[in-house]
């Protein structure tokens, strides 16, 4: 007797065939959409990696909030008590990012604090925005900086001891550049060297005068409009 040809094997060979091409056609739309929708989702970190495994972007609450993470190393930064985004480069180094936080203290005066910035190849900050409530007091800034030529990794792999003694033989960060709304209400604008020093100050006091100041390298006002 012929079983191939036999009308039951044919039914059931059939039925295989179906069901083999049925889970070949759902297992191929699945290796293609592979999005995931989601309406809501509660989530303690965030790891945004690069198909060879590179971090890019980390999004995290505080109590998971990475260190300062350089080519994929991290080392310590014990400042770091907020929750926020840090940007990594193509090399898996940090090179930037963003922290918030707010509450009130012990004393029921509210806190309040934000910080934006984008750091310098394997350095520290160069372009930051920052604001702060404390102490009854409110400020905010945006501030850029020069930033010296070494990395900063010359300086983590330092003892503690070191590192100051470091930092005094080499070329220091300096700001050039800085906006600001300070504690006492009044608005400024300083315009400053290489050397970071003010060369033209323009200010308006909380009472409401406005002043420019030109001044030269050792801070004296050689030129002065107010009103």
């Amino acid at each position: 007797m012929n079983y191939f040809s036999h009308p039951r094997f044919l039914a059931i060979y059939s039925g295989i065939l179906t069901i083999a091409f049925g889970v070949t056609v759902f297992a191929g739309f699945a290796a293609v959409n592979r999005r995931t929708k989601f309406d809501e989702i509660d989530v303690k970190r965030i790891n945004l990696v690069e198909p060879d495994g590179t971090l890019r972007l980390v999004i995290s609450d505080k109590a998971l909030f990475p260190g300062l993470i350089i080519k994929g190393k991290e080392y310590p930064h014990p400042d770091r008590q907020s929750a926020g985004l840090i940007f990594f480069n193509d090399e898996g180094s940090e090179n930037g990012g963003l922290i918030f936080g707010g509450s009130k203290g012990k004393d029921g005066k509210p806190e309040s604090y934000g910080h934006l910035s984008f750091d310098e190849y394997e350095q520290d900050q160069v372009f930051a925005i920052d604001t702060d409530q404390s102490e009854g007091t409110r400020s905010s800034k945006m501030e850029i900086i020069d930033r010296p030529d070494y990395p900063i990794t010359e300086v983590l792999a330092l003892p503690l001891a070191e590192r100051k003694k470091f930092m005094e033989a080499h070329a220091q960060s300096r700001p050039r550049f800085h906006l600001a709304r300070s504690p006492d209400q009044s608005v400024s604008l300083a315009l400053k060297d290489i050397q970071g020093r003010d060369r033209i100050l323009l200010k308006v006091a909380p009472e409401g005068t406005p002043s420019i100041q030109l001044l030269d390298e050792k801070g004296k006002v050689v030129s002065q409009v107010t009103r």
